[in-house]
């Protein structure tokens, strides 16, 4: 039980460290304040334990079955994807040339930050399977999958909150350097960059 429970920790360590769309989220969202980027862990691991549930009792297979479920999700999580690009592009670009770095909209309400997190994570079809493939591979032989299935994705949940936090501090101790209207805008820049791109892939793949 033990070396399942290291081996489980370190495969959630490589899943987190892998860059995707949350991460840019989760930085892009901790530039306003340590409150919104943490809100937003917590927004996108309530969606990880969610997805993990749907896969203990089954019902991802239907998605990864039925290529029409699969499709819509896809098209779904890229426009989600690509709206919050453009809204970062947007907000970067509001912030050219103020003196204050026009960011009195980067600092996210607590629930606001919740919901982007939570948002992005649903409308990943990739996850949803993910964890479908993921998490049985670590149930005990001879433990109730449904419990164990479920145990697992709360544990993965709380990983990955105490993971990401580390990313949320560390941007908050940056703070001096990156609230630099220069700095934050070109930030922006390249957050916005990346989901649009992100959303655009997950538009054109088959």
């Amino acid at each position: 039980m033990l070396s399942t429970l290291i081996a489980f920790l370190g495969a959630c360590t490589l899943i987190a460290a892998s860059p995707g769309p949350s991460t840019v989220l989760i930085i892009k969202r901790s530039l306003g304040s340590r409150r919104s980027g943490f809100m937003t862990v917590l927004g996108n691991e309530t969606g990880v334990f969610l997805w993990g549930a749907v896969a203990a009792f089954g019902l991802t297979a239907l998605l990864a079955a039925s290529e029409m479920a699969y499709g819509v999700m896809r098209v779904v999580g890229a426009v989600v994807l690509v709206g919050f690009g453009v809204q970062t592009l947007w907000q970067a670009r509001r912030s050219k040339g103020s003196a204050d770095g026009g960011w009195e909209g980067a600092e996210k309400g607590a629930w606001a930050s919740y919901r982007g997190g939570l948002l992005l994570n649903l409308a990943n079809p990739k996850a949803a399977v993910f964890a479908m493939s993921f998490l049985p591979q670590f149930v005990p032989e001879g433990a109730p999958h449904l419990p164990a299935m479920l145990g697992l994705a709360a544990l993965w949940a709380l990983y990955e909150v105490g993971y990401y936090g580390v990313y949320v501090w560390f941007v908050g101790r940056m703070k001096a350097v990156l609230s630099r209207t220069g700095v934050r805008r070109r930030l922006e820049q390249v957050s916005g960059g990346v989901l649009l791109l992100l959303g655009a892939r997950l538009a054109l793949e088959g």
